[in-house]
């Protein structure tokens, strides 16, 4: 596969299960299925919770964890 850069689309994506524990790799940005909220652990390990999220909306944060505390957004696939 050719070098994958910061600017380029998403290569792949999983559907995900907020979890306190765990990790969803490196994900590029995350794609909000329901509307809600969302806290992650971003790639530099601050902890946000992002509220108001709409359906069908892209949250571009490079994020490793999508915790189930406080998220209330469903259908959250994680792209990479």
């Amino acid at each position: 596969m050719a070098n994958i850069f910061p600017s380029d689309p998403a290569v792949d994506a999983a559907v995900i299960t907020p979890s306190d524990t765990a990790s969803v790799g490196d994900a590029r940005s995350l794609y909000i299925g329901g509307a809600g909220n969302v806290q992650v652990e971003t790639a530099l390990g601050s902890t946000v919770l992002f509220t108001g999220l709409q359906a069908g909306s892209i949250l571009p944060v490079r994020c490793v964890k999508v915790f189930s505390t406080n998220t209330t957004a469903t259908t959250i696939a994680a792209l990479y």
